[in-house]
């Protein structure tokens, strides 16, 4: 397909997914749980977009890392994306952090026992737990489970080991690129259920919620809070565009055009994995180095989570505020250090986000029930704080992309 024909597809995808956001939330607001009845249509895009996951992931790091030719570029590359994520979701932790101390959620809130998830085991996950995740006894198992971390490492050291066989290397490499390249077709007949399966998953949410008048007496309540999460993931986005302007060189209007259907997507799916098929198909008709976006995005999409990062900061000094717990500075990079620590390892632990909130309110000592009390808006935070996650994914992929192509 032609440069002109790409563009004029991502156009009508892009209105034909606003068109369904917001037919989905007018649909909800007004139908209330009526509109759960179309749920099973949200599940069914989800699905087929997960469908693509392993597969896709698989094809794409093995071709992108035996592409390199070179066992040192690939440490390079590492180190850049390593580099890269790490310092952003340092950068996300502390802004959740200065929009926590700012907006100060917690005080004031009138303490309602809520019921909190049954996983205070998780609470016990340390560094060796996390170092243990990024391998799997069984590969197929690992990736029947959607354990993705292990699943990208196999696929690493295979592609690695294939470099060094030359001729019988070069035949299983060709047949991942195949692979590759039938995914993305899939991918984009995948997304003509788009629409409907974005309005879909609005509306029965929404309505499961208990419709427009339940929600927003949710929103007011922990309204606050709502605030201090959803500035401090527009504050990091912003520092995001700076990044994607300074460091690769690109006009953040034209990279975001490029990027709507899948930050969309992302906040339909509440899904940084979902969307990791979208994310490497915008990334590609954006220019990015095409070696860089086979590794750094599917390696993004599993470690990166800086809206996650930051949401947690909030969250946790909301609970602590809430139960009139004054955490200092010492406590505060604390709270730094565990949720960054926690956010590039959740990949690798089921029940990602809630079980890193476990992790973090334990480093401070902060009582496990206090989640309850942001259960009620969570679904809503997901969705937003997912979208600044692959919008983090998709600028890494253009900074190592420029810098490994100058390398």
């Amino acid at each position: 397909m032609s440069r002109v024909g790409e563009g004029h597809r991502e156009r009508r995808m892009l209105w034909l997914m606003l068109a369904a956001i917001l037919s989905g939330g007018v649909a909800g607001y007004y139908g209330g749980e009526a509109m759960q009845s179309v749920a099973w249509l949200g599940e069914l895009f989800l699905t087929a977009l997960k469908m693509m996951i392993v597969p896709l992931v698989a094809a794409s790091i093995i071709t992108g890392v035996a592409g390199l030719g070179n066992v040192r570029k690939l440490g390079r590359m590492g180190a850049l994306s390593l580099g890269y994520y790490m310092s952003t979701t340092l950068i996300a932790v502390s802004i959740g952090l200065l929009m926590a101390n700012l907006w100060q959620p917690g005080h004031g809130v009138e303490w309602k026992q809520a019921s909190a998830p049954d996983i205070a085991h998780a609470g016990n996950i340390g560094v060796t737990d996390l170092i243990l995740s990024l391998v799997h006894p069984n590969i197929i198992a690992a990736a029947a489970d959607m354990k993705l971390l292990p699943l990208i490492v196999f696929c690493i050291l295979f592609a690695a080991a294939l470099s060094t066989l030359e001729q019988k290397g070069a035949a299983v490499v060709g047949f991942f690129e195949g692979v590759n390249g039938a995914m993305m077709v899939m991918v984009e007949w995948i997304m003509l259920l788009a629409p409907v399966g974005v309005f879909a998953l609005i509306a029965s949410k929404l309505g499961a919620s208990g419709g427009g008048d339940a929600f927003l007496a949710q929103l007011a309540g922990l309204a606050k809070y709502a605030l201090a999460v959803l500035s401090g993931l527009l504050t990091h986005a912003l520092v995001l565009c700076l990044l994607l302007f300074l460091l690769a060189r690109r006009s953040v209007m034209a990279y975001l055009g490029h990027l709507a259907t899948p930050l969309m997507t992302a906040f339909s799916t509440a899904s940084s994995s979902a969307t990791l098929p979208l994310t490497m198909e915008a990334v590609s008709m954006a220019g990015v180095h095409d070696r860089a976006r086979r590794f750094v995005l599917p390696l993004g999409a599993t470690i990166n989570m800086d809206g996650t990062a930051l949401y947690e900061a909030v969250a946790v000094l909301f609970i602590a505020q809430a139960y009139g717990i004054e955490l200092g500075f010492a406590q505060q990079v604390l709270v730094l250090l565990t949720a960054t620590m926690a956010a590039i390892g959740a990949a690798g632990i089921p029940e990602a986000g809630l079980v890193t909130m476990v992790i973090v309110l334990g480093a401070v000592g902060l009582p496990l029930d206090g989640i309850g009390l942001i259960l009620a808006i969570d679904w809503f935070l997901d969705r937003c704080r997912t979208t600044v996650n692959v919008f983090g994914d998709a600028v890494g992929a253009a900074v190592v992309g420029r810098w490994f192509g100058r390398a």
